[in-house]
């Protein structure tokens, strides 16, 4: 959207601003060198009459545009907060005043903070005027219905949120009755409500009426999804019911498929799985304590001695190397029918690794020891059968570090929670032209060049999520898994798994109907554009993209879904001929904030560092270390980008053309335990890096002088020195011969 700019610079001077800086020479940086039109100051910008201030050059058609030079963008937010596309923070304070250890009388430290000061508000003026105000995508068929793939625990909690926020939900399930195996259960544990120390009645019927007479929700039974095209706002489905299809759209998607057990045929020969029909699963045992009588399965005799094995193939590199969560509550429960059966004559045993017991469930915990469950931390060392009937059981106590024996009648072995969501392999080749509309046991049969199904959280099998900051994302834009389909949990758990997931649910197709990003650039109504006659079909940007938002033409051309991107500008980064821009963030806008740096003459003795820094870890590190008041280099200049993701290598060019002695990258950690709000972005900048070798040796300039470092948001005490570090290695190099071209 083309607007001529009427762009204001608004200038604090509180916070010490205006005391350690030379002010007039920063207004003239604005008016003069960078001819902003109107540019003021103010000793309090954030307080009322600032702002004010402001409002009244917006109102009056004055700016359209502006700069504000005060503190960390991370502060103040909400005072900031004008009703204009097109504005910009400059930090003079947290990244300038308070990381400099400036003495006072100390000429070349304050020569040196008010070079710093002035090269941030240059930034700041060449970023606005290289911004374009964002034209939204906006659905013209959009629809705000919400799909739920499962009508279990998850399912059902999720459609009647959805339905209770005033949203229309629909609800696919693979088999004839909903409830899932919820169904199966003779009582649960305690859920969201106290007290927290008894089973409660299985309250699934009533949340099956809820739901079945809510005119809201829509239940497809003995349903499966065939087909899932489109984009968020525009997914379009197939639906197979009974022999016949239906074709439905939906604004956004929570996968509530729950969970399978492990299978107990593969469990260590030590616990003794079909070696007597008296050693039996957790799921056996609860189908037998519903049917009312807890009997041995190889006599029929009543089974008053009961040993349950917890961790029964879980935390085991060989089997489930993780926890499944639910099952220390789970055999405390159904300990709890034992006694509540047989009352004195009870006896149970729990034979755990470590008591897992999250949140209110402690209480629970504490009631069934005071039942009289007896709790042993021990391994269930071998299972052999019993004369009198039942089984012996061999166990290593930890604690007295002894072997002894258990005769029970039986022994149920609480099995691990496995997904039931069909995973891609991240590392596996894309499965492009292998018929994915026809893949059997997928649950969602996207139509994206990534493949059909949901991308992988690590071996384990679970959907990826950003599992800090957005727990329920998967990599595909408006789909959210929910309850232990996501992760093993237990019925609490579930149930407020199951509202979060219909609360991003519906922020998603909310944010699509305004043609804004729902995460982690929330309210960002930038989307990619190309330049069609420059592309070279290298497929470098629908292979690269995290969240699967480009697929191809015939042709091998990108085909752009504006609604599935989460605008962290991996595209941008990675495609070679720089065909890929967003209205507000472009590989020139940084190149001319890269130009824009004053470099001094090599006479001076002042280098220069560039640092790209990722705005979602490295910049808040770096905003605690300035209010720590941790002192870095005044030799350093600070430009956050969106993602690491978005690094093209024509900046570390740029730089070095420009005359920086040296470049240091701050993306997240990656690797398994990635902790990128997109998922790739700093793994993919390492690997454009180790390419940039070639880039230096033709500008005859050493590969050191380029470094990558991973930042933790909690890095602020590290930061310094990592700085220091670097700013000392390029100090030991000769100056960059480029200064001064």
């Amino acid at each position: 959207m083309e607007q001529q700019k009427k762009i204001g610079c608004y200038i604090c001077t509180g916070c010490g601003i205006g005391d350690a800086l030379d002010l007039k020479a920063l207004k003239a940086i604005a008016t003069k060198e960078q001819k902003i039109p109107v540019v003021k100051d103010h000793a309090l910008l954030c307080g009322a009459e600032g702002v004010a201030m402001i409002q009244q050059d917006l109102a009056e058609g004055t700016v359209n545009a502006v700069i504000v030079a005060a503190c960390s963008h991370r502060e103040k937010a909400a005072e900031f907060r004008f009703d204009i596309d097109l504005m910009d923070r400059v930090d003079l304070r947290d990244k300038c005043l308070w990381m400099l250890d400036v003495k006072e009388g100390d000429e070349t430290a304050e020569e040196d903070r008010q070079m710093m000061a002035e090269d941030y508000l240059r930034l700041g003026c060449v970023k606005i005027k290289k911004m374009n105000i964002p034209d939204p995508f906006l659905h013209s068929e959009g629809s705000k219905d919400v799909l739920v793939v499962g009508g279990g625990l998850a399912g059902l909690t999720a459609a009647r949120d959805i339905a209770r926020a005033g949203y229309n939900a629909v609800i696919i399930e693979k088999s004839d009755v909903l409830g899932g195996k919820m169904n199966a259960m003779h009582k649960v544990t305690p859920d969201n409500q106290p007290p927290y120390r008894e089973m409660g009645e299985n309250f699934i019927g009533a949340l099956i009426s809820e739901v079945e007479n809510d005119n809201r929700i829509k239940i497809f039974k003995n349903a499966t999804v065939t087909k899932t095209s489109g984009q968020p706002g525009q997914f379009d489905l197939i639906i197979n019911n009974a022999s016949s299809t239906k074709e439905i759209r939906v604004g956004s998607i929570v996968v509530a498929t729950g969970f399978d057990l492990y299978d107990p045929s593969k469990l260590p020969a030590n616990l003794g799985h079909g070696t007597s029909p008296d050693v039996i699963t957790s799921a056996d045992f609860e189908k037998m304590a519903k049917e009312g009588k807890i009997l041995r399965k190889s006599d029929g005799q009543p089974a008053k001695r009961v040993a349950f094995a917890l961790c029964a193939g879980q935390r085991d590199k060989e089997h489930l190397d993780y926890c499944s969560g639910a099952c220390c509550i789970y055999s405390m429960k159904q300990a709890m029918y034992v006694i509540d059966q047989y009352g004195e004559d009870a006896s149970t045993y729990l034979l755990y690794q470590e008591i897992r017991t999250p949140g209110q469930m402690e209480d629970f915990y504490r009631s069934a020891q005071d039942k009289g469950a007896v709790f042993i931390k021990g391994d269930v060392a071998g299972v052999s059968g019993n004369a009198k009937g039942g089984v012996s059981v061999k166990v290593h106590d930890h604690l007295i570090r002894n072997n002894e024996t258990l005769d029970v009648d039986l022994l149920v072995l609480a099995t691990g929670m496995v997904s039931t969501v069909d995973t891609l392999d991240p590392n596996a080749p894309s499965p492009v032209g292998t018929g994915r509309d026809e893949l059997p046991g997928s649950i969602l049969n996207l139509q994206y060049r990534q493949g059909p199904s949901l991308p992988r959280l690590g071996a384990a099998g679970f959907p990826d999520s950003h599992f800090i900051c957005f727990p329920y994302e998967t990599r595909r834009t408006g789909i959210y898994v929910a309850g232990p389909a996501r992760r093993p949990m237990g019925i609490a758990a579930t149930m407020t798994d199951a509202s979060g997931a219909a609360l991003k649910a519906i922020q998603a197709v909310e944010a699509v109907s305004h043609g804004v990003a729902v995460h982690p650039r929330s309210g960002d109504l930038s989307y990619p554009s190309y330049r069609p006659e420059g592309c070279t079909q290298c497929k470098r940007c629908t292979e690269e993209c995290p969240f699967g938002a480009i697929n191809e033409d015939d042709k091998g051309n990108p085909l752009f879904n504006p609604a599935r991107c989460r605008r962290c500008s991996t595209c941008m980064g990675a495609c070679p001929q720089k065909i890929i821009s967003f209205a507000n963030y472009s590989v020139d806008m940084i190149s001319s904030m890269i130009k824009e740096i004053e470099i001094p003459e090599e006479d001076e003795e002042k280098p220069r560092i560039l640092i790209f820094a990722c705005t979602n870890d490295a910049v808040p590190a770096l905003d605690m270390v300035g209010r720590n008041r941790s002192p870095i280099s005044p030799y350093v200049r600070i430009i956050p980008l969106r993602c690491m993701g978005s690094l093209s290598l024509v900046w570390i060019a740029d730089a070095m053309s420009k005359g920086f002695d040296g470049v240091m990258l701050m993306g997240c950690k990656h690797g398994d335990d990635y902790q990128c709000h997109n998922v790739r972005g700093s793994a993919l900048a390492e690997i454009r890096l180790s390419k940039v070798s070639e880039t230096l040796q033709r500008l005859k300039l050493e590969s050191n002088r380029v470094k990558m470092v991973e930042v933790n948001i909690m890095d602020a005490d590290t930061l310094p020195n990592a700085i220091s570090d670097f700013v000392e290695q390029i100090s030991n190099l000769n100056p960059n011969p480029y200064k001064g071209f």
